[in-house]
């Protein structure tokens, strides 16, 4: 469960003054922005970081600034109809899960000149991160060297504790319910304005605990296969993605390398206030980035 977080401004970027400069790539009528941060001269790695849902790019200026800081070249893309991706989801809008995880490789694949010689680690919070596990289910032998999935699970409603089960799956299903009436989520308090796809879609691993195929993929196969090593951590003060959500996720990436870790830097955080307080982080991220075996880009 992901409510938009009030305070989508971009937190303060800790002296990294120069600001990222704006990409395009369109995608059947759509365009995903891609805010791409000047890059250490000697980065061995290139993080693509991919938001949660509503979530603009914006909102981890800081964060992106950081893992420059530990030596990491990063492009922070936008989400299709968030910040400034284009268009705003509305009732014609017809993708879901399966399109935000194929705009993934999209990017990888416009990327591809940065990425030579680089490791590349997919860095994804909330929805981004499912949507850059899902890219390496449907492909498994991306080259892609690290997942590092920062408060990312699958809000199944019987892995949150007790108390909550019941109010996760009802107000996930009357989401689904009003975007199916309505043909689109208008952003009524959570997850800003959504295609009816995404919500459809999340809706349904909130209530089986499964990804449901798409375009003929079995999905939670795909995710069996997956050897990318994972970085999962979970953040400390988070509600919306409690341990158990991040358990039930990363046990489906069954042959994968995982290490798994919280976040508690001491201040006051959650499932979106990390990306504030997240220096330490970005050094942890960029230290693991740093050991994980090398799958270069092959053009």
């Amino acid at each position: 469960m992901e409510p938009t977080p009030e305070d989508t401004k971009p937190a303060p970027t800790a002296g990294a003054d120069a600001a990222p400069v704006l990409e395009t790539l369109e995608r059947g009528g759509d365009v995903v922005a891609l805010h791409a941060h000047p890059a250490p001269a000697d980065a061995s790695a290139l993080a693509v970081l991919w938001p949660a849902m509503g979530v603009p790019a914006r909102y981890y200026r800081a964060f992106a600034a950081q893992l420059t800081a530990a030596g990491v070249a990063v492009v922070v893309a936008d989400l299709r109809g968030t910040g400034a991706s284009t268009p705003a989801p509305s009732r014609a809008s017809r993708y879901g899960l399966g399109e935000l995880a194929a705009d993934v490789g999209a990017v990888l694949e416009h990327l591809g000149p940065r990425r030579a010689g680089r490791r590349t680690i997919l860095v994804g919070h909330s929805l981004g991160g499912q949507a850059c596990a899902l890219h390496l289910a449907s492909d498994p032998a991306a080259d892609v060297s690290g997942l590092a999935l920062l408060a990312v699970g699958l809000p199944y409603w019987r892995t949150y504790p007790r108390g909550r089960r019941l109010p996760v799956l009802l107000q996930t299903q009357t989401l689904a319910a009003v975007s199916a009436v309505a043909r689109v989520w208008p952003g009524w308090g959570f997850g800003g304005r959504q295609a009816r796809g995404v919500i459809r879609d999340w809706a349904h691993t909130a209530r089986t605990g499964r990804y449901p195929a798409r375009n003929g993929v079995d999905l939670e196969a795909g995710l069996a296969r997956v050897t990318t090593p994972v970085l999962a951590v979970d953040m400390a003060g988070d509600q919306f993605t409690p341990p158990g959500t991040v358990t039930h996720l990363v046990e489906k990436l069954s042959a994968a390398p995982v290490t798994r870790e919280r976040y508690d830097p001491g201040a006051a955080i959650d499932h979106f206030r990390w990306a504030k307080h997240g220096a330490e982080l970005a050094n942890r991220v960029a230290a693991w980035a740093s050991v994980v075996p090398p799958r270069l880009y092959q053009p």
